[in-house]
């Protein structure tokens, strides 16, 4: 199973404000059956028109340094070449996905499928209600390393949330449960008691204090009748 994770940095909120908000940055990351294979994507991309400062301030991309990058349209064919027919796995797909296929129908390419976006913003938020379920957020939760990502830089955000990606959907082996599955049957068929020890110590609470402020707001919002409430 073949899936890109992708990432998108902008001008701006919205393509289809006046003037045009474009695409200036576009980064992606290849998985193999939930492997990454080190195949990556990574273009900028020149606006053809000037930077707000509000972006400027997000990534760090100035006009100087895309004058002489090459526009959308040059670039087009060899984005959707990379993508094929993969399953995009982007966080705020919705975001990236409009600026995408405004970015394609100026082009006159064709647009990509919404179905072929995989959401881990909605992922996230539905494993874990309530809590905060930005990128830099759910690097916290998993322990992932983010400290290189002082600003957004698109194929930086794609190699970390390729990670978290791995962590929502089951962690970073695939085939973990078959492994440990086949070594328990080993070690059955030595006579051995396989099953696990207490752990020596209990691992560290990795629940931070604004996750904690964030559950009892959305406990406390649910009133005094709550399922919830019966448990705590």
């Amino acid at each position: 199973m073949r899936e890109i994770v992708l990432d998108t940095e902008t001008t701006g909120l919205n393509p289809f404000d006046t003037p045009r908000h474009r695409i200036v940055e576009i980064g992606a990351v290849e998985l193999v059956n939930q492997v990454p294979t080190g195949k990556t994507y990574h273009q900028y991309i020149n606006p053809e028109r000037g930077m707000p400062n509000e972006a400027f301030e997000v990534h760090g991309i100035g006009d100087d340094f895309l004058a002489d990058k090459p526009l959308f349209a040059a670039v087009a064919q060899e984005f959707l070449d990379f993508v094929g027919d993969a399953k995009m796995v982007i966080h705020n797909a919705e975001f990236d996905m409009r600026f995408l296929n405004a970015e394609l129908e100026w082009a006159n390419k064709p647009l990509l499928p919404n179905d072929q976006a995989l959401d881990t913003l909605k992922i996230a938020r539905s494993r874990f209600p309530g809590s905060p379920a930005s990128l830099d957020a759910l690097c916290r939760r998993f322990g992932i390393d983010n400290s290189n990502r002082t600003l957004h830089g698109a194929l930086l955000d794609s190699e970390i949330l390729a990670e978290v990606y791995l962590e929502l959907t089951g962690g970073k082996q695939p085939d973990f449960a078959l492994s440990q599955t086949q070594s328990r049957q080993n070690t059955a068929d030595q006579g051995e008691d396989w099953r696990p020890k207490p752990r020596p110590a209990a691992l560290a609470n990795r629940v931070t204090e604004n996750e904690r402020a964030a559950h009892a707001a959305f406990v406390e919002g649910l009133g005094e009748s709550a399922l919830w409430t019966r448990f705590q």
